[in-house]
């Protein structure tokens, strides 16, 4: 009878629904807030949608998802994430989907996307002003470059443990540009200048899209060497595209690849959102500089496209800095649609294209320096 009572005992011990925290129930809650907005507002649900349900799951008590040595989401963290393999994945399959020509046909555009990065270090003094660590400030401020694997590799270098509240900020932000974005171009532009037309852009040949790659992975990594895996693995990836002999390979990395490793990225991000490292004032701050971030990347994009305009003899709409960001296509509509808003006429989303591109390039960039100086 007593080995009996020991047995109901232990079986009702062992319920997770009498270990549930009020934390527990929160993530969960927020897990469950992510699928909705995947699913009823499709805000980056390729993301979202594996990141809210793996937050969910982790955050039911004594499953051992998350424990070493066998736990799913423990072996997907350690060994895909935290050896940092499925972000540069990532990238290898964005290069094979990435056309440079707009950048390439216009080289100056690439100052835009560069003119973007100052997001990311006035979010980073900002967090360091609020008490983070430089390293965690350098993984905060690497989200106004609107890239997320950049963003989650930076972090799993730097500062692992705010990993989950930079990636949510990251993606979710990232659906969010048409939100965030044309209210600080409107700000910072007149009419007039929205309605600006730019030239035609040049045809760019094979050679020159061939070439690009290769001299961009050189002449960037011997600038910037902490860049390279980055830098690198985007190249090799473009290279593939436009070399035209490889199309299954191309094809493998922009479609079979890329859907694969997404699915591990989300899952292992969201098993880093349990109560104990999420629930933090910490996080709501690093949701707030993620603001911070994309709002002031567009404005440096647009006040150097300002001053390019005034060069240029008004030959250049401004807006297109705002591209520089590097949420592509998404930040090259948003300069499109205002574009058209002010003259129906006004096609400028190919050079709106140019800096987005850029701004891809340009985030890597600034992930390498970050890491060269805080790594």
């Amino acid at each position: 009878m007593a080995g009996l009572e020991q047995a109901v005992i232990d079986f009702f011990n062992g319920m997770g629904l009498l270990h549930l925290s009020v934390g527990n129930l929160v993530m969960i809650l927020v897990g469950l807030t992510l699928i909705y907005l995947a699913i009823r507002y499709e805000m980056e649900p390729l993301l979202l949608l594996p990141i809210g349900i793996s937050a969910v799951i982790v955050n039911l008590p004594l499953t051992g998802i998350t424990e070493a040595p066998h736990g799913l989401f423990y072996l997907i963290k350690h060994y895909l994430i935290e050896t940092e393999v499925v972000p540069l994945l990532i990238f290898f399959g964005l290069g094979a989907m990435t056309d440079f020509g707009p950048m390439i046909a216009d080289p100056k555009t690439a100052l835009l996307g560069a003119a973007a990065q100052i997001g990311v270090f006035i979010a980073m003094l900002t967090a360091i002003l609020l008490g983070f660590t430089p390293q965690q400030a350098g993984s905060i401020g690497i989200i106004g470059g609107a890239d997320g694997p950049t963003t989650i590799y930076l972090t799993t270098r730097l500062a692992p443990e705010i990993l989950g509240a930079t990636a949510v900020a990251a993606y979710s932000y990232m659906s969010l540009v048409p939100l965030i974005q044309p209210p600080v171009i409107k700000a910072l532009t007149t009419p007039e200048e929205r309605r600006i037309r730019m030239e035609q852009l040049r045809p760019v040949s094979k050679r020159e899209k061939v070439i690009f790659p290769i001299a961009a992975a050189i002449i960037i990594t011997l600038l910037v060497p902490a860049a390279r895996p980055l830098v690198g693995m985007l190249m090799i990836g473009n290279l593939f595209k436009e070399s035209g002999v490889v199309e299954r390979l191309s094809k493998a990395a922009r479609e079979e690849l890329m859907n694969i490793v997404t699915i591990f990225l989300g899952l292992g991000v969201g098993s880093t959102m349990n109560a104990e490292s999420f629930l933090r004032l910490q996080t709501i701050e690093i949701l707030a500089l993620g603001v911070v971030a994309f709002a002031s990347a567009t404005a440096g994009g647009v006040l150097l496209g300002k001053l390019m305009m005034k060069l240029s003899g008004g030959k250049i709409n401004p807006m297109i800095g705002a591209a520089g960001v590097s949420a592509v296509p998404m930040s090259a509509r948003v300069v499109q649609r205002l574009a058209s808003e002010e003259d129906p006429g006004n096609f400028i989303l190919m050079h709106a294209m140019g800096p987005n591109v850029a701004g891809v390039i340009g985030t890597a960039v600034a992930a390498g320096v970050l890491l060269s100086a805080l790594g």
